[in-house]
């Protein structure tokens, strides 16, 4: 007769044994202690989680609030109402063409793009400033970035601010700029960005006399 099976007791293996296997597995590839120190110090930062580095990390108080970014935004509103009514009002009314606030009809869809352009093309080519921003003399930075980059402006200016004139509601996104830290609003979140005044940055350089 045969004799009746043990019972097969499960392993259990306690995480230092894996830990052991694998400093073992170093050894037996002929890698010195100094070595394996070596690789354990450069690979450490692997078991971490990584660290955005901030390039612009300027005090809290160098970062505008959110009425002086309000009057601000009053006056570009101010120009690109100007620029519409030179580049299309003229024109619709001469060929008398409908011109229909609705956002997707020929007069809205060009009235977005002249406010799309408008905001981008000034905050990339103008180092994030605008007209209203450079009355107010407050500026777009990137924290991450040195200078704004394209894809930057064109989701902070472009995607952002399309998604504003598409749903009004979403204005509620500009709150946060009231009492956040670096005083960033939605759209500033998304693209790692906020605005600064450069009367303090100007201060601190000890380029304004006081």
């Amino acid at each position: 007769m045969s004799e009746p099976l043990k019972d097969k007791q499960p392993t259990h293996y306690h995480p230092d044994d894996f830990y052991q296997q694998v400093l073992t597995s170093f050894k037996d590839k002929d890698y010195t202690e100094e070595e394996i120190e070596q690789k354990q110090a450069a690979w450490q930062r692997f078991e971490e989680p990584m660290k955005k580095s901030v390039v612009n990390d300027f005090p809290t108080y160098f970062y505008a609030g959110f009425w002086i970014r309000f009057w601000a935004f009053l006056i570009d509103m101010l120009c690109i109402t100007a620029i519409t009514k030179i580049l299309l009002d003229v024109g619709f009314r001469a060929l008398n063409l409908s011109m229909s606030p609705e956002l997707f009809s020929v007069y809205g869809l060009l009235s977005i793009s002249i406010y799309l352009a408008y905001f981008t093309l000034l905050t990339k080519l103008n180092r994030g400033q605008t007209i209203g921003k450079m009355i107010f003399g407050i500026r777009v930075i990137g924290l991450n970035e040195e200078e704004l980059s394209w894809q930057t402006v064109l989701v902070r200016e472009v995607a952002c601010r399309f998604a504003l004139q598409a749903n009004p509601f979403l204005y509620v996104g500009y709150l946060p700029t009231a009492f956040t830290k670096r005083k960033q609003h939605a759209g500033d979140y998304l693209t790692d960005t906020s605005v600064v005044t450069l009367n303090m940055i100007k201060a601190f350089n000890k380029q304004v006399q006081v």
